[in-house]
This record gives structure tokens, C-alpha cells and sequence, in this order.
């Protein structure tokens, strides 16, 4: 019988995973199976465009099928339940139970609401194309709130935290609200667009230059910055601030945080703050015939004191590492060590604004520049994966 690799998770650090493991396993070597709650693989550093209303939705979901055509991998649409690693099985919520000789583990990471009262309950969140879907359609029904009562709050936004995701939403707002609101007879005027962030900046990552020249740009187009603040309480209709003051608003959209997946971290392997352990050549501390990619696992470089940043660029480089070593731990050889290569961070402002640096010497780019590489990187990951293919069939 063939070996089983079991892959949990479709998102940039599973698809390569799935991708570069078949690479090097011929089907009569090692069977793959890959389990996702959804049918597609994601594009998750899009999915601002789609709950701002620029794109369509097959623009960033890709239905796993068509993907992995030909690859002879078994795609299961599940949720994940329960890991036991000593028992080499998965439980799914489906109550169906995957048996593998090789676990890769990539399930991503959770929205962290680090406790603050009401902000779990009263906030909408961005991590998959029903939450983008989700924010689309609850902005345009508060505009049409607003519009029939006048109520301020229903034509107020605020975006809780001011990372990438966060800008590259208000981003998107500041340029498709305006016309929304004309399609549905209400003042762009009226609507009020915050980013609010605990830190001393918004998207830390860049340099200050960068940053004043993102900040600046969307404060043109209507986006209020509230810097070095905390939310620190939310309802149904305000947010409260720490230094007192509070913003009436209907709509909160937080995307201030993440921590480990619970399955992950419940599931026996060696964690970290719920984030798995790992070796130089993303193993299980604990467990050898477990690997991890992605947002689930905490990665050191070697000697270093702070783990690399849960990026999507890592988590596609760490999918093509896990594919290979697992090949070598069945086939035999030398596994690689994980040695990521940073090829810079680009961040959108709209549709036709962006900031960002790439390369080693980290070269700065704003304006269209910044815009078509980010373009690029897209359609450079949409390539390496077959998704343009799938796109157009």
C-alpha cells in the first residue's frame, strides 16, 4: 500500500504543500489527501478588494478542483475537529476519520480580540471570501440605514487596526464609497472612514517615509488616522477609545490581531503560545512525522530571537519546503532546512495607489510602481499555482 499524506488546510502553505509534494511522489508513491472547509484555495491577501466591491469573487476563490486537476490529489470539504497525533489520525466535525503515515498541518491562524469586552460580538471580521462578502453586504445595507433615518453611526466605518490588511480595507472604501453612495443618492460627505491603531503607526513595516506617504493619500480621500489609541470597549453602534472618547459607528471591522489555531493547539503537538514548534526542516518538535506551514507554526531563523512574521509569501515558501522534505522522509535523502527569501512587502491604497519595498536592498516604491508590482506578485502567484489556468476554464 502507499503511503498517505494527509494535508490539513488549502490555504498558501497547503495548495504548495499538495503541489510540491506530487512534484516529487508519483500516485503509486503517495496517495495526498487534502481537507479544506472550503471548496476553493482563498487568495487572502485579495480579499480586501472583494469586501470592498472591486472584484468579483471568482477572482479570489479557486474552486480546488479545477486547481488540483490531474495532480490525483482527494480534496475532502471538511472542518477539522480534532488532531491526535499519537494515534496518527484526524477527526473531523463531519465525524469522518483521516489515517495518514505523513501529517502536514496548515490551518492558519485565528482573529486575536485580546479580551476587549463586546468587540468579538459587534465586529465583523476579514479572513475568508464569506467575510468579505459579509462586510460588503452589511456596509451597503447601513447605507441604506442611513439614507431612510440620518442615524451618523449607520454611515460610519471604523477598522480596528492599522497592519496591512486594515489599510489596504479603508483603502479600498475611500475608493469604491464614493461610488456606492452616488448609485444610492447619499453624500460621500456624510460617510466617515477610521483606522484605528494601538501603536505609535500605522503599517509598522515600512519605513516612515512610506508610511507618511500612505497616511497622507488616504486622508485625501476622506480616511481618518487615530494613532497610539486602543479600542478598549465595543458595541452594536460605538466604539470606545482609551483616551476617552467614543465613535458612534455601525459598522466595526477588526483586524487588529491573530493567535494559534485551538485544533493546533490542543492537539498534543509542542506549542508555543498555540503556535507549533517546529525544526529547521518544519517537523513537529515533537512529533517527526508532522509538519507544519503557515500561520499555525512559529518559525525561528537560525539564532535568531524573534520568529519570522506570519506573511503569506512564508507561508507559500514553507508549503514548497514541507512538499519536498515529506518526499524525502518517504523516498529517502537530506531534507531542507527552511531558509525563506524575502522578496519585499506591498501594500495597496485603492485601486491606484500603493506603497511598498522590494529586493534585497529594499527599494521603495509608491504610486502606480508600487500598484503594478502588487499587481504582478498577484498574477506571479496565480501562475506558479495554475490559478490562471482555472480563472479562465
Amino acid at each position: 500500500m502507499s503511503k498517505q499524506i494527509l494535508i490539513l488546510g488549502a490555504g498558501y502553505g497547503g495548495i504548495l504543500t499538495a503541489l510540491t509534494a506530487r512534484q516529487h511522489l508519483s500516485a503509486s508513491e503517495a496517495g495526498i489527501t487534502l481537507v479544506n472547509r472550503f471548496p476553493t484555495h482563498q487568495i487572502i491577501t485579495e480579499l480586501h478588494r472583494l469586501a470592498g466591491g472591486t472584484v468579483a469573487e471568482g477572482a479570489v476563490a479557486l474552486p480546488l478542483n479545477k486547481l488540483l486537476r490531474d495532480k490525483n490529489v482527494n480534496v475532502v470539504v471538511d472542518t477539522v475537529k480534532e488532531i491526535k497525533p499519537d494515534e496518527k489520525v484526524v477527526v473531523m466535525e463531519s465525524g469522518q476519520v483521516q489515517r495518514y503515515h505523513a501529517l502536514v498541518v496548515a490551518l492558519g491562524s485565528e482573529t486575536n480580540y485580546f479580551g476587549i469586552p463586546g468587540l468579538e460580538e459587534n465586529s465583523l471580521v476579514l479572513k475568508s471570501v464569506a467575510d468579505a462578502n459579509r462586510i460588503r453586504a452589511h456596509v451597503e445595507a447601513k447605507l441604506d440605514a442611513y439614507k431612510a433615518s440620518g442615524n451618523k453611526a449607520d454611515a460610519t466605518i471604523v477598522v480596528g487596526g492599522g497592519g496591512l490588511t486594515g489599510v489596504e480595507l479603508v483603502g479600498e472604501f475611500a475608493d469604491k464609497l464614493p461610488e456606492v453612495c452616488r448609485s444610492k443618492g447619499i453624500d460621500f460627505a456624510d460617510v466617515s472612514l477610521y483606522c484605528v491603531e494601538a501603536g505609535p503607526a500605522v503599517l509598522p513595516i515600512f519605513p516612515k517615509n512610506l508610511i507618511e506617504r500612505a497616511v497622507e493619500s488616504l486622508e485625501k480621500r476622506g480616511v481618518t488616522f487615530i494613532t497610539g489609541v486602543a479600542i478598549t470597549e465595543a458595541t452594536k453602534n460605538t466604539v470606545s477609545l482609551k483616551d476617552g472618547n467614543t465613535i458612534e459607528a455601525s459598522t466595526i471591522i477588526w483586524t487588529g490581531g491573530v493567535k494559534g489555531n485551538p485544533v493546533v493547539g490542543s492537539s498534543g503537538l509542542a506549542e508555543d503560545r498555540g503556535r507549533a514548534t517546529v525544526t529547521p526542516t518544519l517537523q513537529s518538535t515533537s512529533h517527526p512525522d508532522v509538519f507544519l506551514a503557515g500561520d499555525c507554526a512559529v518559525v525561528f531563523p537560525e539564532g535568531g530571537e524573534r520568529p519570522y512574521p506570519p506573511t503569506a509569501q512564508l507561508a507559500w515558501q514553507m508549503g514548497e519546503t514541507v512538499g519536498y522534505n515529506v518526499s524525502v522522509l518517504f523516498k529517502g535523502g537530506v531534507m531542507d532546512k527552511f531558509n525563506p527569501v524575502f522578496s519585499g512587502t506591498l501594500g495597496s491604497l485603492g485601486r491606484k495607489d500603493a506603497v511598498g519595498t522590494i529586493g534585497g536592498n529594499n527599494t521603495q516604491l509608491k504610486g502606480l510602481p508600487a500598484t503594478l508590482m502588487k499587481e504582478a506578485s498577484n498574477i506571479r502567484y496565480l501562475s506558479h499555482i495554475n490559478g490562471l489556468f482555472t480563472l479562465v476554464h
